[in-house]
């Protein structure tokens, strides 16, 4: 009754119907360009972002120009500033992390969405891997501090004493290093890992499942040869975000890898990287010093932004790969 009413009165008033056209109109135009002003505002903001560290970077780029980038010295007292331990210690703690957390996460992936668990069971172990990701990283550091390198420290030195020869044990283990410290991080970024690639896992078509098991697949041979190289591309994408989750980790590392500006094949020596040293030197830098840190900023930055484009390409190329399939 109510509707024939309104239909009527719509009816008999023509205004009423237009108002309402005009009223979405306007809505839809003013929620279009807040999304607009929305995107392009984060696409100003990282500009803004950039703009700002390199014009503070402005007398180290002066001074040092690109020498900067492959110099091996950080002496605050003479105004000697390099780049180069600092960019090899961030790339290779971040990618040993990256070496453990990759196959952990997948499988952990594996094991939460192929149903080995009761549906409750699985939610348990969901819960807890994704609590990882709430632990503060200062927590993280004391505990690699007084957990994990009392485990790695005599290990580093029986592989020292028996396998020196090899370059990735060729130093002794002191405690700190890019061991404890890649350990340490491959835990704080197996969430990440593990949450994406099980989202990759589930857009494994169920029909297809069905199919390779009527053909008389086992599980692992619709987990191998069907689920994980449809979802590789999803994979690669969780494993380039803990990637750039690992370059930019600050408090865990200045804790454990070292803070020595070295460059060393050892997994066992001590090392340090830019965001460690951004942590430990910003509030009581001075000069020249705060402008090679800001320098240092803006390569981290580039490196990021830089690991997160190719990887962009390399999954658009993959999904196009894929969707001809």
């Amino acid at each position: 009754m109510a509707t024939a009413t309104s239909a009527s009165s719509s009816a008999v008033n023509p205004w009423v119907g237009d108002s309402r056209a005009k009223r979405s109109k306007s809505f839809d135009f003013a929620f279009s360009w807040a999304t607009f002003v929305a995107g392009w505002s984060t696409v100003a903001l990282l500009c803004w972002i950039a703009v700002a560290v390199g014009y503070a970077a402005l007398p180290a780029v002066r001074q040092f120009g690109f020498g900067f980038i492959v110099g091996t010295d950080w002496d605050t007292n003479n105004d000697v500033y390099g780049a180069l331990p600092l960019i090899y210690g961030t790339m290779v703690s971040a990618f040993l992390a990256l070496a453990i957390a990759t196959p952990l996460g997948v499988a952990i992936a594996i094991f939460l969405t192929e149903d080995y668990l009761p549906l409750k069971v699985r939610n348990i172990f969901k819960f807890l891997v994704e609590l990882l990701a709430a632990i503060p990283s200062v927590i993280y550091g004391l505990w690699g501090f007084y957990v994990v390198i009392p485990v790695t420290t005599p290990v580093g030195n029986w592989l020292n004493a028996h396998l020196g020869w090899v370059p990735l044990f060729s130093t002794p283990s002191s405690g700190p290093g890019f061991l404890p410290a890649a350990f340490v991080l491959s835990i704080m970024i197996l969430p990440t890992i593990a949450a994406l690639s099980g989202s990759a896992l589930k857009t494994t078509p169920q029909a297809l499942r069905e199919g390779a098991a009527a053909l008389g697949a086992t599980r692992w041979d619709i987990i191998l040869q069907t689920s994980l190289p449809i979802a590789a591309s999803g994979i690669f994408g969780a494993a380039v975000l803990g990637l750039g989750r690992a370059m930019g980790e600050t408090m865990a590392l200045a804790m454990l890898v070292g803070n020595n500006n070295q460059i060393s094949a050892s997994l066992f020596a001590p090392a340090n990287t830019i965001a460690s040293l951004l942590a430990n030197s910003f509030g009581e830098a001075t000069g020249l010093e705060v402008a090679a840190l800001m320098y240092l900023s803006f390569i981290l930055m580039a490196l990021t932004l830089g690991i997160n484009a190719v990887a962009e390409i390399i999954l658009e190329r993959t999904g196009a790969t894929t969707r001809h399939l």
